[in-house]
């Protein structure tokens, strides 16, 4: 839990750094560099030799869809969202990761879906208002982003507790290898060479999203992903929205209905108080 609380507070900025000094340049340059610069962080702990071939193509395709893909999807939809409304779409996610989460297990956990319902009841309740014309196409980018997301999570959780044995920091390396094999195929393929041009504090923005954000942030998350229960792990997600609203307000004076946004975040720490009443609850029954 506490891996995930740290991260929570680390992405709080890259939304609003990404919509407020990154819009303008390619998409698929700015995709490519972040997860490049998250491969080269890895580099120097990743163990070639001794990982399963199986482990190491997991992975890789994880890595491909949780971050490759995911960005794909999440930066496209900066060109018709505005940073709240890109953090209101995220609401699904806890929905996405509890059920598939349980599709890997073949189980159903009522209980956690509840619980995520009702923090996604606190992240919807923070931001209500009408969004702008183009909010159907930037909800579609943004739900694939999530799917990609909590499939990627879900998954990284499920391989890794069948090879509780590894030490996730020599492996982890993978799965930015495979994150970077999909951008630099989609820089290459669809790129406008002519908007790879950042400043030199663009490429500082750049250089904090790709080594922290990304290297250490995708790490941490993934790790702490493996050491709590899937409905925590859907409800964590949705700490995000509270977390960047707050950022976004602070440090860029973005106007948002305050006392929508602290009721919100009440329900969403409800939220994970009433899960963890619904895990101590199973855990009671299973003894009995």
């Amino acid at each position: 839990m506490v891996y995930l609380i740290i991260v929570t507070a680390l992405w709080a900025f890259s939304f609003s750094l990404i919509g407020e000094y990154l819009i303008g340049l390619d998409i698929y340059f700015l995709v490519f560099m972040r997860v490049f610069l998250a491969s080269l962080v890895f580099i120097p702990f990743t163990k070639f030799k001794g990982i399963p071939a199986r482990l190491q193509i997991s992975l890789f395709l994880i890595g491909s869809i949780q971050i490759g893909i995911m960005y794909l999807c999440l930066y496209h939809s900066y060109n018709f969202l505005t940073v709240p409304e890109i953090l209101l779409f995220t609401i699904f996610t806890p929905f996405y990761v509890t059920l598939i989460y349980d599709i890997f297990h073949k189980q159903f956990n009522a209980l956690y879906l509840i619980s995520a319902l009702v923090a996604v009841l606190g992240a919807y309740i923070i931001r209500y208002q009408n969004v702008n014309s183009g909010f159907l196409i930037g909800f579609i980018f943004i739900q694939a982003a999530n799917i990609c997301f909590a499939a990627g999570q879900s998954a990284y959780k499920y391989v890794i507790e069948k090879h509780q044995t590894f030490d996730q920091k020599e492996i982890f390396g993978y799965f930015h290898f495979g994150a970077s094999v999909v951008t630099v195929a989609a820089v290459l393929a669809l790129g406008n060479f002519e908007k790879m041009n950042p400043s030199t504090f663009q490429w500082g923005i750049l250089i904090w999203l790709g080594v922290a954000a990304s290297g250490v942030g995708y790490f941490l998350w993934n790790k702490g992903a493996t050491m709590v229960d899937a409905g925590t792990l859907g409800i964590m997600n949705n700490a995000l929205i509270p977390a960047g609203l707050f950022i976004n307000i602070i440090f860029w004076g973005k106007v948002e209905n305050y006392i929508s946004l602290s009721i919100g975040t009440a329900v969403i720490v409800f939220s994970l108080w009433l899960h963890a009443k619904f895990v101590k609850l199973k855990k009671t029954k299973n003894i009995a």
